[in-house]
C-alpha cells in the first residue's frame, strides 16, 4: 500500500510554501520540475522513508499548494534558492544536508550546490544535467529536443497552444502520460497557474540573459539519466563532469524523463547505494592552483547570489 503523505505549510518571506516533511533520520530534500508538484515524489518518497530517511519536498513557488506570484521576474532562480535556503533553516536542518532535484528541481539543485555549497553534502540530478553542460554540449540533440523552451517564452500564445481543445498539444508533448490527467491538467487549469508555470522559463532561460559566472561546486554529485528521454540528450549529462570540482559520476537507466514516477524503485536504490559511498574530503585532494582558484570562483558565487 502507498503512503498517505500529508501537505504542511509554511510561510517564508516571500512566499506561502506547502511542503512534505515524512519520516526521520537523515533529511533529503527533494525538488520537483515542470510540470509537476511535490507529488512527483509521491512513489519515491515512501522508499527512502523506509530506507530510513526524513524527506522535505516543496511544492516550488507557483506549483502546487504553494503560492503563484504574478511577475515573471519573481521566478529567477536566485528567488527560488533563497526560498529552498530559508525552507531548510525554518525546519533547523542545521549543516550540509543530502539534496535530489529532477527536471527543473534538478537545474534549481546545480544552483544550490554552486552558490550555497555550505548548506548540502551531496547531490542527485535527476534527467538534467549541469546548466552549462545543458547550454554548451547538449549537441543538435539538445536543440531539437529543447524545442519548447522557445516555444514557452510566448506570452499568452504558448497557454492558449497548449491548452486548446482540452490540452491536446500538452497530452501530445507529453506522450499521453497519464499525469497529465491525474496532476498536471488539474493543477494547471487552476486560475494563472499554467502562465506561473511557464515563468519558470520566461524568468530564466531568456536569450538576451547576461551570463554569469558558474563556478565549480566540491559537493559530490550522482546523475541519474533515462535512456528514453524525449526531452533531454545524454551528453548534457555526461558533460557535468566538465564543470564540477568534486567527484561526479552518472548512470543511464532504461526510463523516460519521469523517473521518479516510472522508476521509483530503482531510482531510490541507485539514490541510497550512492549515500552508502565514502565520499573524500575532495577540497583537500586538490592541486595548491586548483584550490585557490576555487575559493576565488566561490568568492564570486557569493556575491551573485547577495
Amino acid at each position: 500500500m502507498q503512503r498517505q503523505l500529508a501537505r504542511k505549510h509554511i510561510m517564508l518571506q516571500g512566499i506561502n510554501m506547502a511542503y512534505y516533511d515524512e519520516g526521520a533520520g537523515d533529511p533529503i530534500i527533494l525538488l520537483h520540475g515542470f510540470p509537476d508538484s511535490a507529488d512527483v515524489w509521491r512513489k519515491m518518497a515512501p522508499l527512502l522513508i523506509n530506507d530510513g530517511y526524513r524527506i522535505i519536498a516543496p511544492d516550488l513557488r507557483g506549483f502546487g499548494e504553494s503560492d503563484a506570484p504574478i511577475a515573471v521576474g519573481s521566478y529567477k532562480i536566485k528567488y527560488l534558492m533563497q526560498d529552498i535556503v530559508e525552507l531548510k533553516q525554518r525546519l533547523a536542518l542545521d549543516g550540509p544536508i543530502k539534496l535530489v532535484g529532477h527536471d527543473w528541481g534538478a537545474i534549481l539543485g546545480w544552483c544550490l550546490i554552486t552558490f550555497y555549497p555550505e548548506h548540502f553534502s551531496s547531490f542527485v540530478p535527476l534527467s538534467v544535467g549541469h546548466p552549462k553542460a545543458y547550454a554548451n554540449d547538449g549537441g543538435f540533440e539538445q536543440q531539437k529536443k529543447g524545442w519548447y523552451t522557445m516555444a514557452f517564452q510566448s506570452e499568452k500564445f504558448a497557454e492558449k497552444m497548449f491548452s486548446q481543445n482540452d490540452w491536446a498539444v500538452l497530452r501530445l508533448f507529453s506522450e499521453n502520460d497519464p499525469e497529465a490527467d491525474s496532476n498536471w491538467i488539474p493543477d494547471l487549469s487552476r486560475p494563472g497557474r499554467f502562465t506561473a508555470a511557464l515563468n519558470l522559463y520566461r524568468a530564466n532561460l531568456k536569450p538576451t540573459k547576461v551570463k554569469v559566472p558558474f563556478p565549480p561546486t566540491e559537493i559530490p554529485v550522482f546523475g541519474i539519466f533515462g535512456k528514453s528521454d524525449p526531452y533531454l540528450s545524454s551528453a548534457q549529462m555526461a558533460a557535468s563532469s566538465k564543470y564540477v570540482g568534486g567527484p561526479f559520476s552518472w548512470q543511464a537507466i532504461k526510463g523516460t524523463h519521469w523517473l521518479p514516477l516510472d522508476k521509483p524503485e530503482l531510482v531510490a536504490e541507485l539514490i541510497t547505494n550512492f549515500y552508502n559511498l565514502p565520499l573524500p574530503d575532495v577540497k583537500s585532494t586538490l592541486k595548491t592552483t586548483e584550490a585557490k582558484t576555487w575559493d576565488k570562483l566561490l568568492h564570486v558565487a557569493k556575491k551573485i547570489k547577495d
